[in-house]
């Protein structure tokens, strides 16, 4: 009688597992960054590379804004022009931290309780340029507080990235238009 039990409760167990741990890798030769303030990288990011995938496909002047919740998750706030359908996209979601909040390496979460891996690798002293690999090598963004990049950070982060595994030459260069 109890062995009924059994496998709907192993099932239960699988299952939130997986929904707890998901999100939570990060590509193998990636190193999250260490003493990681979460502070000085809350606030306003422009895209400036990324390697495209369907949510963002053909979105321009994309900028990502994170702010503290009130339960201690971040607030991460994605927004881009779409040029083809002449409007602006949005997409709010919230990210944690995998391990401690001094780590670079968290999750995030558009879609209820589905997370994707959201590793900061790189970011200078200033928190003003910033290198974010996803769950896998499918995943890579380049950051800036400013709609560009200093020629030195640029190389020193695509060689970073080719030394992990991406390809950079698949990299989509975002566009920002200030009348946008």
């Amino acid at each position: 009688m109890k062995n009924k039990y059994i496998a709907p409760v192993l099932l239960g167990a699988g299952i939130a597992f997986l929904l707890y741990s998901c999100g939570s890798t990060i590509p193998d030769k990636a190193v999250a960054v260490t003493n990681f303030d979460k502070t000085k990288y809350l606030g306003k990011w422009y895209e400036i590379a990324r390697l495209d995938f369907k949510y963002e496909k053909g979105l321009n002047n994309v900028t990502a804004e994170y702010s503290l919740n009130d339960n201690g998750t971040i607030k991460v706030d994605n927004r881009g022009y779409d040029v083809k359908k002449d409007k602006w996209e949005q997409s709010i979601g919230k990210a944690r931290f995998v391990k401690k909040d001094n780590v670079g390496m968290l999750k995030v979460s558009f879609f209820g309780p589905f997370y994707s891996g959201y590793n900061v690798i790189a970011v200078d002293k200033d928190y003003k340029y910033a290198l974010v690999a996803g769950e896998s090598l499918k995943y890579l963004w380049i950051l800036s507080r400013e709609t560009t990049v200093p020629e030195n950070v640029k190389a020193e982060y695509l060689k970073k990235a080719a030394e992990i595994g991406y390809q950079t030459s698949n990299l989509i260069w975002v566009k920002h238009d200030k009348s946008k």
